[in-house]
């Protein structure tokens, strides 16, 4: 469709409601750049221009470092054990791009390990899509915890000197990492933000993120640095994906009420089976379709959102504005009808001839010129937006992986279903045996009824439905598909680790903590 809009009309992101672009999302990026927000208090540092055969970063750059510090005498080894030293770096130290494909495979960066990890990377290969903001505004919500995270991801280095600390405390990766950037100049300049003058829209549910990593954090003495990382790279995963099927949920009913001061009731049910056939399936895909279903209602709302701020002239950087709007949406959009017809016949102006006909045909239903001219934008931008969002979802979600919440099989008869993989449901469990007494937390039992009221209760995850409202007047194939889901949940608990019922006495049956903290 060649119906022309001009750069504003275009945008779809609009931070003040989700930082990030509609792309398919690597983790691993946005942990490295939001190692650099958080370096830069914020700001996300232009790279310096560079010139000449030096400006990617390739293995045997990389592999010439560890050369010049042995000739340096600042580690041994390297002369000897070449391929080993390679083979380390390759698996362990660098993040790539068509990994395994020996024409193609490039480095992105170093892996998100260590908070210096940001400073070697090649930054065409390395976008994480605004996705690091949204995290960032989410850790804003509680200073005293992005600080705590800042310092652990700093520690043994000397941000001052740029030198290495106790290395002794380190593991192997991140001392490599350390090593390597050591004598690197990154070649920053300074640039603009409005991230820390903007809040996030969820406020309550950027408060969650921040107490899981806060929980987490409370681990760093008892488990190893390497596997501690990797749960916060499955929590900030998880959150993100949890944060963007909020939006899609809740940002239509603002609208609706005018405010967006709302009951965040969303929930969905997982299906802990690993059964594409399980009985509890078609409730997990009849929820994973619900959402599928509702992005044309998300996508419709930002659009009529950022139609109201950017016509009205609403500030930008000011979180205020999304209420300001959504309160003009619910009583006075009829005040800027005039306005709208302007902006409206400007664009209908625009066209070639062949294709203001098709305009016409597209708003036909629309009683006013703001309807008319967000359903514009809804059908010229909306397919695109669609498209781009599903792939946005998946990719959080980490479908089909074991840090995720999502499945898809191959077969049109398996379609998308909410599930709970082993890694994702570890760091869970890992959190909700913590108990806060007095100022201090400590691991304690839980039952796996509690553990799943947990899950309920604080992230909307259902293993369980016989007490859910929507569920009173079940049949007995779903009465059977839940209790299946809650053995399976159990087996999955078994397998990591959590939980042995050797006893037939229920109050024997225990998720225990994996790390003793009292």
């Amino acid at each position: 469709m060649a119906i022309k809009l001009n750069k504003q009309e275009s945008t779809f992101r609009n931070e003040l409601l989700f930082t990030a672009d509609a792309k398919t999302i690597r983790i691993d990026n946005t942990l490295v750049n939001l190692f650099m927000l958080l370096k830069h208090e914020g700001i996300r540092p232009k790279q310096r221009t560079r010139r000449g055969d030096n400006v990617f970063i390739e293995i045997e750059k990389l592999k010439s470092i560890f050369q010049k510090l042995e000739e340096n005498n600042e580690l041994e080894g390297f002369n000897e054990n070449p391929d080993a030293v390679e083979l380390w770096l390759r698996t362990n130290l660098v993040n790539m791009v068509n990994r395994g494909n020996s024409e193609k495979e490039k480095i992105s960066s170093l892996r998100p390990i260590h908070l210096e990890s940001y400073r070697v990377r090649n930054v065409p290969n390395t976008r994480d899509y605004f996705t690091a903001d949204q995290i960032y505004l989410m850790l804003g919500q509680n200073p005293v915890v992005k600080e705590d995270l800042r310092n652990f991801l700093a520690e043994g280095w000397d941000k001052t000197t740029n030198n290495l600390l106790n290395s002794k405390e380190l593991d192997v990766d991140s001392l490599g990492i350390l090593y390597l950037i050591k004598n690197v100049s990154p070649g920053f300049l300074e640039s603009n933000t409005t991230l820390n003058k903007i809040k996030p829209l969820l406020t309550e549910q950027a408060e969650l993120f921040c107490d899981d990593v806060r929980r987490l954090l409370v681990y760093k003495s008892k488990i190893p640095r390497n596997v501690l990382i990797d749960y916060l790279k499955t929590i900030t995963s998880f959150h993100l994906s949890l944060y963007i099927h909020k939006v899609i949920y809740l940002l239509p009913k603002m609208i609706e009420a005018g405010t967006k001061e709302i009951v965040d009731d969303w929930s969905v049910v997982l299906d802990t089976t690993d059964n594409f056939e399980s009985k509890i399936s078609s409730i997990a895909i009849a929820d994973a379709e619900k959402t599928y279903n509702s992005l044309y209602k998300y996508i419709k709302a930002t659009f009529k959102i950022n139609s109201v701020i950017q016509k009205l002239k609403l500030d930008e950087s000011n979180s205020d504005s999304i209420e300001k709007a959504m309160d003009i949406l619910k009583n006075e959009i009829n005040k800027y009808e005039i306005k709208f017809e302007t902006y409206w016949d400007i664009v209908y102006q625009e066209q070639d001839q062949e294709y203001k006909d098709l305009l016409s045909e597209m708003v036909k239903y629309e009683t006013n010129y703001f309807d008319r001219y967000v359903e514009l934008l809804l059908k010229v931008r909306g397919k695109y937006q669609h498209k781009s969002h599903i792939e946005l979802l998946d990719s959080l979600s980490q479908k089909n992986s074991e840090r995720g919440f999502l499945a898809q099989g191959r077969s049109k008869k398996h379609p998308r279903r909410y599930v709970l993989g082993t890694r994702l449901l570890e760091a869970l469990v890992q959190i909700q045996v913590l108990h806060l007494e007095g100022n201090k937390f400590i691991t304690q039992n839980l039952s796996v009824e509690e553990l799943m009221n947990n899950l309920r209760n604080r992230y909307g995850l259902i293993i369980n439905g016989l007490h859910e409202e929507r569920f009173q007047s079940i049949d007995l194939h779903t009465h059977l598909a839940f209790k299946e889901n809650v053995e399976a949940f159990k087996m999955k608990l078994r397998q990591i680790g959590f939980y042995n019922d050797l006893s037939d006495a229920y109050i024997l049956q225990k998720v225990r903590p994996r790390y003793e903290l009292s």
